[in-house]
């Protein structure tokens, strides 16, 4: 009778196991999205190599800007709280796991209740006890399943988010360094300029006094230097908020940030030919577009627990032990208790399904989230294919402007110096080439800038 009352009882068990294998629930799809090829007018046919399958230390040749970008990955705050989040997710994870397995606890307790009714009455009842105490949710509809499910697309989506932050971390410093070095230029080109209008206003002084020119002519000459100095402090300024702003990136105090003149990126970059991968597959490799998804995957997996709260759920208990009045039978005193629990919800005023609907609702945001940056990620990409493109083409129509600027200059002063054209004619031929100079550093900051944006878009800038 004991052997049958034994196998009564692993014979239900594995019914349980098997009840447990049920998952109740719709399981997760992505969403269809009919995507357009990224086709530009100005982009020629879809290259066999993407842009952002190069590593970022191959785009970005500058040492000391590869150096930034290292330290930033390291020691950035916001990479560093990222980081933390995996961690967080990936223990909560665990938890939620956890719950599909027995749990198994102990206990030891000792008691003496003591009553002496009257003064003459004494008595006393010690209790001792040593239990091991085993407890089991049969996971029968796939309640903890989808418990885990959830808890597995967050902490895949956390991953994401952390490779989407360095792809957007590389992209920031990479920027912030090329705009420091184009702030550079600009001020290089405003000193040579404040010399040459030093200059100017000697030559005007000497042929003011001299009797050559008036004195319109000589004040003019000031007034240009007075005008051109106050770009000086500007340009200072600016160039020591960029410095402080790439301090920040890399997670440390202000400090003087180390880099190369402008001539040398040109000099990189100038003849510089980028493979484009064109096709709208490209979009699923962006980490954001991925983590707009693991969100989407969460929400369907809490639709899943709501769905399943509307079913019983049943826990095993059983406890195994010891447990004696004297403390001389202890060990002699053998005890067990082996419990079920079935729990249904009956009557909740309709709380669970107004939870369940709840939850859907939810996950009918994801879905709209999710084709937002979709299309979001799309539009970026095209702006970016369209932006180096005519990047390249603003670079070699202002190249041409500041080489026909400079002639211009040079010919106004031999002229100027020879009496053949006033001051102002000069003056307007300086200011030309003064704003061409200016013009073609904007443009060499532009190419580079849509560098930086074509291949953040491609979702380059991480390793996979």
């Amino acid at each position: 009778m004991k052997s049958y009352k034994i196998s009564t009882y692993i014979v239900c068990c594995l019914a349980a196991v098997l009840l447990a294998s049920c998952k109740l629930g719709k399981e997760y799809v992505r969403p269809e999205m009919k995507l357009p090829e990224l086709k530009t007018d100005t982009v020629a046919a879809a290259d066999t190599t993407s842009f952002a399958d190069m590593q970022w230390w191959e785009v970005y040749g500058d040492t000391i800007l590869q150096g930034l970008i290292r330290k930033t990955l390291e020691e950035n705050k916001d990479m560093l709280t990222a980081q933390a989040k995996i961690k967080e997710l990936a223990a909560l994870k665990r938890v939620d796991l956890s719950k599909l397995f027995p749990q198994l606890d102990g206990k030891i307790y000792a008691e003496k209740d003591a009553k002496n009714y009257g003064g003459d009455h004494y008595k006393s009842t010690p209790k001792n006890m040593a239990r091991f105490l085993l407890s089991w949710e049969l996971d029968l509809w796939g309640n903890l399943r989808w418990g885990v499910e959830k808890s597995r697309a967050q902490l895949l989506g956390a991953m994401d988010n952390q490779q989407a932050l360095q792809v957007s971390l590389v992209a920031q410093m990479a920027q912030s360094y090329f705009e420091l070095v184009a702030l550079d230029h600009r001020l290089k080109i405003v000193r040579q300029t404040l010399r040459a209008r030093e200059e100017g206003v000697r030559l005007a002084k000497i042929r003011f006094e001299g009797g050559l020119t008036s004195e319109t002519s000589y004040q003019q000459a000031q007034v240009e230097l007075a005008r051109t100095a106050t770009l000086v402090p500007d340009l200072e300024r600016s160039i020591s908020e960029k410095e402080n702003e790439i301090a920040l990136l890399t997670g440390d105090f202000p400090y003087q940030i180390p880099r190369v003149e402008l001539e040398h990126i040109v000099e990189v970059w100038a003849n510089e030919e980028i493979p484009t991968g064109l096709s709208s597959a490209l979009l699923e490799r962006r980490p954001d577009v991925r983590a707009a998804e693991k969100a989407l995957m969460a929400a369907n997996a809490d639709v899943g627990v709501a769905f399943t709260n509307l079913f019983p759920r049943l826990t095993l208990t059983a406890q195994f032990g010891v447990e004696s009045g004297e403390l001389k039978d202890f060990f002699r005193s053998p005890a067990h208790f082996l419990s079920a629990n079935l729990l249904t919800p009956i009557f909740a005023m309709g709380r669970n399904r107004a939870q369940l609907k709840a939850k859907k609702a939810v996950y009918e945001q994801q879905v709209y989230q999710y084709e937002k940056q979709v299309i979001i990620a799309f539009k970026e990409v095209r702006n970016a294919l369209i932006g180096f493109n005519k990047s390249k083409e603003v670079f070699a129509s202002r190249k041409k402007l500041e080489e026909a600027a400079y002639s211009n200059n040079k010919l106004a002063n031999l002229q100027y110096l020879n009496g053949y054209i006033s001051y102002l004619d000069v003056l307007d031929a300086q200011r030309g080439y003064f704003d061409a100079q200016l013009s073609m550093s904007d443009a060499v900051l532009g190419k580079q800038l849509a560098l930086v944006q074509l291949y953040k878009a491609l979702g380059g800038g991480w390793e996979r």
